[in-house]
């Protein structure tokens, strides 16, 4: 419960500075004219659908399991982090088709009211890296690659956002005016890298991709350390959106009592969860085999 209270949270909080940011932004391209600035408000735009997306997306995952969905509703976060990859890479291509059609213009385009612009990226940067900040914590705490991806969205804008107040200054103070297509063309580049980058990891988690490496090697220690198991095999994981599904085998004394086997399996069951409390595990138990056991004195 305390994990979907914090997801929700990051959600609003992008919602609202994503708000904030379209409404600032609009203001300062209708007062300066700048692409770096255009550039920069399309990303507001698409991070304002994002994150409306998003934030329904966090709620919705955070359902329960019902009968028609007995593994939880996880997988959404993982298609709505799919679909910002594809919204962010369609900015991007618009972006950078502007930007390379201005800087084979004849005739630069001209700025206006340079220091109007600067002041709204200054309130964008402030804004960006208090949300930031906040949805890093979130996601360190509960793992949500819809808050992840957000953030590194966002954390990503805080490159063109510096660049286009250079951009404003050079064009202030040295009358250059090329740079803000060039800004613009940088922060393009970050956006495709930045999708491709959410948009891998989202592909991943919808075909079932295993845990990574270093928690299956952390629960395969665990089985291995664990008093009572002989042995163990089958481990396999897949995630799903942020909650990793775990499901092992283990190798118990086939002439302990039902209930002495059951306490060892849920020792390590306890175990795994108290290393990632937001798994799914089941642990199935097997009778040893002779060879397996540890001679007799």
């Amino acid at each position: 419960m305390q994990d979907k209270h914090l997801n929700i949270s990051a959600g609003v909080a992008s919602v609202s500075v994503a708000t904030l940011l379209v409404i600032a932004k609009i203001w300062a391209l209708s007062v300066t004219g700048s692409l770096s600035i255009a550039a920069s408000l399309a990303d507001s735009a698409l991070d304002l659908l994002i994150a409306c997306a998003g934030l329904l997306a966090i709620y919705y995952a955070a359902r329960p399991p019902d009968k028609d969905h007995t593994f939880g509703h996880t997988s959404a976060e993982d298609l709505a982090a799919l679909a910002q990859s594809v919204f962010i890479l369609i900015s991007a291509a618009v972006i950078a088709v502007t930007a390379v059609r201005r800087l084979l213009a004849t005739t630069p385009h001209q700025m206006t009211a340079e220091g109007a612009g600067i002041a709204v990226m200054l309130l964008s940067i402030a804004a960006t890296i208090a949300l930031v900040l906040w949805q890093r914590y979130v996601a360190r705490k509960t793992g949500s690659k819809v808050v992840s991806a957000d953030s590194l969205h966002y954390l990503g804008d805080l490159i063109p956002n510096i660049g286009a107040i250079c951009a404003l200054l050079a064009s202030s103070l040295l009358g250059f005016q090329h740079l803000d297509s060039i800004v613009a063309l940088i922060a393009a580049a970050l956006l495709v890298l930045g999708a491709l980058n959410i948009g891998k990891s989202a592909w991943d988690a919808l075909m079932d991709r295993a845990a990574p490496p270093e928690m299956i090697a952390a629960i395969e220690t665990m089985a291995q350390e664990m008093p009572g198991i002989y042995a163990y095999h089958d481990l396999k994981t897949r995630m799903a959106g942020s909650k990793p599904f775990v499901n092992i085998h283990i190798e118990v004394d086939g002439d302990q009592t039902l209930r002495e086997a059951h306490a060892i399996s849920a020792d390590l069951k306890r175990q795994i969860l108290a290393a990632y409390p937001n798994a799914d595990v089941i642990v199935h138990k097997d009778v040893a085999r002779e060879a397996d056991k540890p001679p007799h004195d």
